[in-house]
This record gives C-alpha cells, structure tokens and sequence, in this order.
C-alpha cells in the first residue's frame, strides 16, 4: 500500500494551476490535521510502503502536524519510519535550515521543490512566491539538514514572449545536482489565470514543434549527467526513482486522504470531493467525502496497463498485446522498440504516447 496526503492550502493560485487548493492567509492546521485522522479512522490498518505529501503548499505546514499524521498514519512497529520513502512537496521560499531540520526529525527524507524556472521574470508570470536565488538555498539548507533526496519541478514550453531560455534552466537545475527531475510540458487548463490570459489573446502556448525539440533537448542533456529517464517526464540518478510515483504507473493499490485525493484498490478508483470546505463539512458532518467511484471492467485496466506501461522505461509486455508488430510507421521512424520482448517507447515516441496507444487500442478492438 501506498499513501497520498492532500494538503489544499497556498498563499496564492499559480497561472497554471487547475488542482484542488485553498488559498488562505491563515492555514487551518489543526481543523485539517483532525479532519484528515477523522477520514483515516475507516481504512483497514495497513502499512504503507511510502507516503507522500502533496498539494496545494505541504511545506506550508508546521512540522509538528507533519510529524503528528506521520506517526498517526503509518506503524513503524512493521516498518520503520527512516526504511519508508516520504515526501514533502515544497515551494523554496518555505525552506530555511531550521524548517529543513525540524522536517527530517519529523520523518521526512525526500523533497520535491516546485522550482518551475531560474527566470524571474519567468517565476513571475508563474505567480511563484520565490525567486531563483531561493531555488539554491532551498537545495543547501536541505543537504544541511541531512535530506539527500531532492527533485526539482522544472516547466518547459512556455510562451515565446517570455524568452524563457530551457537550456540555461537545465543547466542551472543540473549545477545543483539534485537527485531526480521532473519535467512538464506547460499545459492550458480550464479556468486557470492562463486559460483566461490566451482567451483575451494575451498569450499563447508555443506549437508542437518547440515543444518536441526542449522535451528532447533535455533527453540530450540529462543522460550526460549520469540521469535516466525512468518515465516519460521523470529522470533521476541511479537508486533515486520516485518509489511513490513508480506504484501509480505499476498499478499497485493506494490510498489518498484529503480534497481530491485520489485511492485505488486493483479495480476501483474512488476520489474525495474537491473543495476545502465540502470535504471539511462532509467529514464534520460524519458523512462519506468520497465523490464518486469507478469500478474498472477488464479492458479498461487492460488499456490502463498499457498506457502505464509504456510512460516508463519498461515498458510494456508485447506478449499482452495482439497484434503481431507495433503500427509499421511507429517503428520506421524509431518511435518504438521491441526489446526482452517488451514494447517500449524512445524519447520520440514518448512525445507521441498517446496517438501510440489509440493506435494499438484500435488494432486490438479489430480483432476481437
């Protein structure tokens, strides 16, 4: 089992950002810690192989309340708190030495820094609360504390108007060696200050083209360094894969607590209501926060297995599949291999994962 803990809170919206948040000046941490256990109450006593804090802000939360859901949340009577991997996401302006002290005694022992960019102006237009010399700080007041696994966030594709250059963030990101990267595409989601900014013609998203060549520029660059890319927008140091994330893309069961949490069970996904406050009223109230459900037929987890599959470096089991060959275009052009009898995407095909597996579907659904 796995765990996910949703923490809503931010000082402010990112343009980008579509997730589930609560902006507040004042974080509600001991109403949110007493929901959030209240929630717990009616799982089975499982253990959790990893724990991850996500958001929203986490880093916004003191570090007694981190450790008191930690602790709360995870028996280190089966495995110990220092033998799990548990992640703190967080901005670099909440990081200071002594909150990166009082977070590992806490039982964190990874960091995921939502670093975006070494560009202020950049940062700026993001709505980020930090700028790039904190990206630095935030890295060393870490390592001071004794937190070796860190990740940075890095968004690529921005608007051409921004003269963003990639290399140089990549360059900068690499300086600090850092244990793991993530990489993202700047999506357009509905309703975002984004959304609003292209709609009036104020912006618009670089094409196809610039996208492909930053995405692949980094598969250039981050091998180069000793970096694999495990997932199609994750590389990290041998050792150092996300344990959290690589049991999303495996399919392995877990559990979300929060707004929006997600959880997952092998056959049924269920997800809590989005807002703060209706997930707040619901558990207060003693009713469910579970919004709605899903339960998984065969073929959809057989397509969901495939798609997982073929994000990461693995692959996917081309026995599984039935079809005699890959689509003939996908594999002329080098967008995919056949290796230890395992579909897997390059660098290239990763681009076109999804047209990848329409294709695939499409060939199957013909031969039934």
């Amino acid at each position: 089992m796995h765990l996910y803990l949703h923490v809503p809170f931010c000082v402010r919206r990112c343009s980008y950002c579509d997730f589930s948040i609560a902006v507040r000046k004042r974080i509600p941490v001991q109403e949110y810690v007493d929901i959030l256990l209240k929630e717990a109450a009616s799982l089975p006593e499982d253990d959790f192989k990893t724990i991850y804090y996500g958001g929203g802000t986490p880093s916004l939360l003191p570090a007694e309340a981190i450790s008191t859901l930690l602790h709360e949340l995870a028996s280190p009577r089966r495995t110990p708190h220092a033998a799990r991997e548990v992640t703190l996401e967080a901005n670099p302006e909440d990081v200071t030495p002594d909150h990166a002290k009082a977070w590992r005694a806490a039982g964190i022992n990874r960091v995921s820094l939502g670093a975006q960019s070494f560009d202020d102006t950049v940062l700026k237009w993001m709505h980020r609360s930090h700028d790039a010399p904190r990206i630095g700080a935030a890295v060393h007041a870490l390592r001071g504390a004794g937190i070796e696994n860190i990740s940075l966030d890095l968004i690529f594709a921005l608007p051409d108007e921004l003269k963003r250059d990639w290399e140089r963030d990549l360059e900068m990101a690499l300086a600090l060696r850092p244990t793991h990267l993530s990489l993202y595409g700047l999506t357009v989601e509905p309703r975002t200050p984004l959304d609003r900014w292209i709609s009036r013609g104020a912006t618009r998203v670089p094409d196809d083209d610039r996208y492909a060549e930053e995405y692949l520029l980094a598969h250039e660059r981050l091998p180069v360094c000793g970096y694999q890319f495990y997932e199609v927008s994750n590389a990290s140091l041998p050792g150092f894969r996300s344990q959290h994330n690589s049991a999303y893309w495996s399919g392995k069961p877990y559990v979300g607590l929060g707004p929006a949490a997600h959880s997952f069970d092998g056959t049924t996904r269920r997800w809590n209501l989005r807002a703060w406050e209706a997930y707040r009223r619901a558990i207060a109230e003693g009713r469910s926060p579970i919004e709605s459900e899903e339960r998984l037929t065969e073929e959809q987890r057989e397509l969901e297995a495939m798609y997982l599959g073929l994000r990461t470096v693995e692959g996917f089991a081309f026995a599984a599949l039935r079809r005699p060959s890959p689509p003939p275009h996908f594999a002329a052009q080098g967008w995919v291999i056949v290796r230890d009898g395992r579909l897997k995407c390059t660098p290239e095909g990763w681009l076109r994962l999804d047209s990848l597996v329409n294709e695939l579907t499409m060939h199957t659904e013909s031969q039934q």
